[in-house]
C-alpha cells in the first residue's frame, strides 16, 4: 500500500526524553500534557491538526500531521490553548535544568515531495492521515510513487 494526502501539508515530529528517570516530578507534567492537547486538537479540526502516531520510551517521539504550517503556528500560540500553559509550566520547572529534554522538527510537504510505502502493516502514519492505495503498477517504486503524487495513477 502507499498513501497521499491531498494539497500541501505539514509533518510536524515531537518528542520528550528523560534525562533524569527518578525525577518523577519533572517529566510526569511534560508527558501529561501532550494527551490534553490531543483531546483539544481532535475535538477542534478547524485548528488544522489531522492525526498523529506515537512511541513511548526513554525518549518518547509523536509524529503529527498538520493541513498547514500556518495552522501548527497559530495553535502553538492560541492564549486559550492547551500548549501555551503547558510551555510555561515546562519553562518555569525545569527550563535548561537538563532532567527533561524536548525537541521537535517541522517539516512542509508538498504534492510529488514525498512518497511512502507500508507492507504487512495496518493503516499508520500518513496512510492513516490520509488515502491509502495500493502500490500497483506506477505506484511499485519510490520513483513511481514520487512521480504518482496527486495523480490518479
Amino acid at each position: 500500500m502507499t498513501a497521499d494526502l491531498e494539497g500541501d501539508f505539514v509533518v510536524f515530529m515531537i518528542g520528550v526524553r528523560i534525562n533524569a528517570p527518578l525525577k518523577i516530578h519533572k517529566w510526569l507534567p511534560v508527558i501529561r500534557a501532550m494527551p490534553r492537547m490531543l483531546v483539544e486538537l481532535h475535538r477542534q479540526p478547524e485548528l488544522g491538526f489531522i492525526h498523529a502516531e506515537m512511541w513511548f520510551a526513554r525518549t518518547t517521539i509523536m509524529v503529527q500531521y498538520w493541513r498547514s504550517m500556518e495552522q501548527l503556528m497559530a495553535y502553538a500560540k492560541l492564549r486559550t490553548a492547551e500548549h501555551p500553559p503547558a510551555r510555561k509550566a515546562f519553562n518555569k520547572s525545569i527550563g535548561t535544568d537538563g532532567s527533561v529534554g524536548i525537541w521537535h522538527e517541522t517539516y512542509s510537504a508538498t504534492s510529488g515531495s514525498y512518497e511512502n510505502v507500508y507492507v504487512n502493516m495496518p493503516a499508520f502514519g500518513l496512510g492513516r492521515a490520509g488515502n491509502l492505495r495500493a502500490a500497483t503498477g506506477g505506484r511499485q517504486t519510490a520513483s513511481g510513487r514520487l512521480d504518482a503524487a496527486g495523480k490518479d495513477v
